[in-house]
Parts: structure tokens; C-alpha cells; sequence
């Protein structure tokens, strides 16, 4: 994929190093995430080094490295989700599904993201998952969120 949304921005962007948040920004919503061969691609196309993308991509919290799961799961940790126990859900979350915030589960069904604030402050603590909100989460709560997932899953 990525090399054929690096030739069609071949006719958009002019190709130099100040293109290339955009040209990441386009791969990520092409592709879902950045490949390790999208850098390498970009970094010849732009003359940038690989590490100066990766820096750069890694600065900005929208960009990923793996591939997105089906379902996407964000524990908020703002102030109030913070305060509330928002800490506690992620690692029930980490724990649960053996990834870390911007990993994908081995089976590809979940990725987990930390974010700074969903805007339900006064719901918190809050975790989405794809688009519907969990408020109040608890420990014992997000616990069965989760098994109940993963009945679901098994299901025919």
C-alpha cells in the first residue's frame, strides 16, 4: 500500500523535507499506521533519514506503528479520570490484553490507546471502546466489560 500512496503524493506534495507531516498524516489514514517500509519509502522520496521520521512521527501522539486492531480501546487520563482511577483502568486494560498503549493484540482484535481527555469529566473514569463510552468504570466493571468481549467473540 504504502507505495502506491507515496507515487499518487508524487503529484501533490512537492517532495521536500517540510512535506513530510502531511505525507505522514496521509499514510496514516491510508494504511492505519506507519510501516517500518512507508519510512523507508518517505525517506527517499523526501531525503530525510529514517531516524529524523521516526523522531518526528513519534513526537505527535496520532501517529502508530502497528497495524490497528478491529476494536480501538482509549482510557482516558485526564485530570478527572486521572483523579478518579483512569490509572487503574489502563492497567486492567495493559494486563487483560497483554499490549501497551499503541500496541495491537497478537490476534489483531484490539489496539489500546492512553489519551489526555475524551470529555466526559464529569462520567469519569471513562474507556471507549470503538465508539460507545464506559462511565464511571471501576475495576470490577471494566473487568467485565472485558469477559463479556471475549464471550462474544467466541460466539458463532
Amino acid at each position: 500500500m504504502a507505495r502506491d500512496v507515496v507515487k499518487e503524493m508524487g503529484q501533490e506534495f512537492k517532495g521536500e523535507p517540510a512535506d513530510l507531516v502531511p505525507v505522514l498524516q496521509r499514510i496514516q489514514q491510508t494504511d492505519g499506521y506507519l510501516s517500518s517500509d512507508a519510512i523507508r519509502r518517505i525517506s527517499r522520496w523526501l531525503k530525510v533519514s529514517e531516524n529524523e521520521i521516526y523522531g518526528v512521527a513519534t513526537f505527535y501522539a496520532q501517529f502508530r506503528f502497528s497495524p490497528p486492531g478491529k476494536h480501538h480501546i482509549k482510557a482516558c487520563l485526564g485530570t478527572a479520570c486521572h483523579v478518579k482511577g483512569g490509572e487503574q483502568m489502563l492497567d486492567v486494560l495493559e494486563r487483560r490484553l497483554e499490549i501497551k498503549p499503541g500496541e495491537t493484540t497478537a490476534d489483531g482484535e484490539y489496539d489500546l490507546e492512553r489519551v489526555a481527555c475524551l470529555g466526559c469529566c464529569a462520567l469519569a473514569p471513562v474507556v471507549t471502546i470503538d465508539d460507545k463510552t464506559y462511565a464511571q468504570m471501576s475495576v470490577l466493571k471494566l473487568q467485565r466489560l472485558l469477559d463479556e468481549g471475549e464471550t462474544d467473540k467466541r460466539a458463532p
